[in-house]
């Protein structure tokens, strides 16, 4: 995940510690996937998710303190913050609405088709041409979810149609998700002025979530400790990251920030799988690292472009 730099005054830290923090926002986002299905399972999807938000949006609260609404294009809060809390419902939904926790891990490897989907968003919103790198990076991703989609290294096109068939609820969320937040990126980079809304739109989204688990009586009894605790250890997690993540991109070696970020389907596989006990096959780790390389030349291509 990535946003526009933020505008909130914070202390200026050394470009060293500020790339530091950014590698840490990498690490904290690689814990989200897990940890969303595993409270989702204890308090059910829209009542697990709207628990993490609750959390996050408190935890961003205090980390950040948001520039006044006024100061944003009437676009940006708009259009940016529905894309930016659609996304997020979609993301955490489709985590807990998956029918097992190895469909949980393949629907956090969906979400990381984002930066295929942003390439293709900068060129038919922006006019922005399209890098070489970008048509390697477009057909490993693909080859990548196919491989874990029908666990086989050299995919099929039967199975991997019944593989969706079966199941599609938790995918085509997750797809979907991945179309917004390509979009949240193409189109606030224009409409942001410099300023980030994360915290604003953060809390549009704990809100919303609030609103359903009310209206859905998905929260009729306060949880018990151990999903509370796993609940606001997701949200610390979540919106620390969006936090230190605003702070590296102002002061970092964004450079490296972002390469690195493309590491981030491996990293969140492996520890969800590790979280969860869930059980992976050779297909789905090489469907894995296919798509962070798909990643990291499409991040390549819109380098160069």
């Amino acid at each position: 995940m990535s946003s526009p730099a933020s505008s909130i005054p914070l202390p200026h830290p050394s470009s060293r510690r500020a790339t530091l923090y950014g590698l840490v926002a990498i690490a904290l986002w690689s814990v989200t996937i897990g940890m969303l299905r595993s409270v989702s399972e204890r308090a059910g999807p829209v009542g697990g998710a709207a628990l993490i938000y609750g959390a996050g949006a408190l935890c961003l609260l205090a980390l950040f303190r948001p520039p006044p609404a006024r100061l944003f294009a009437p676009r940006y809060l708009l259009v940016g913050g529905g894309l930016f809390v659609l996304y997020e419902l979609l993301l955490s939904l489709s985590v807990g609405l998956a029918v097992s926790r190895e469909q949980a891990l393949v629907v956090g490897l969906i979400n990381y088709l984002w930066p295929l989907l942003t390439v293709l968003c900068a060129v038919l919103l922006n006019g922005e041409r399209l890098g070489l790198l970008a048509l390697p990076g477009f057909a490993l991703s693909l080859y990548g979810v196919a491989c874990v989609f029908a666990g086989s290294m050299t995919p099929a096109l039967a199975p991997l149609v019944e593989a969706v068939r079966d199941a599609p609820l938790s995918p085509a969320m997750a797809l979907a998700g991945a179309l917004c937040w390509a979009l949240y990126c193409a189109l606030t980079r224009r409409w942001a002025g410099g300023r980030n809304g994360v915290t604003w739109f953060f809390c549009a989204t704990a809100a919303v979530l609030l609103a359903m688990a009310v209206a859905t009586g998905a929260l009729t009894a306060l949880p018990d400790a151990v999903t509370l605790l796993q609940a606001v250890l997701a949200g610390a997690a979540l919106s620390t990251g969006y936090a230190l993540w605003n702070v590296a991109m102002l002061h970092g070696r964004v450079t490296l920030i972002t390469g690195a970020a493309y590491a981030t389907p491996v990293l969140s596989s492996a520890f969800a799988a590790v979280w969860l006990g869930a059980s992976t096959s050779p297909a789905f780790w090489w469907g894995a690292l296919l798509v962070s390389v798909g990643a990291l030349l499409c991040w390549q291509a819109g380098r160069r472009r």
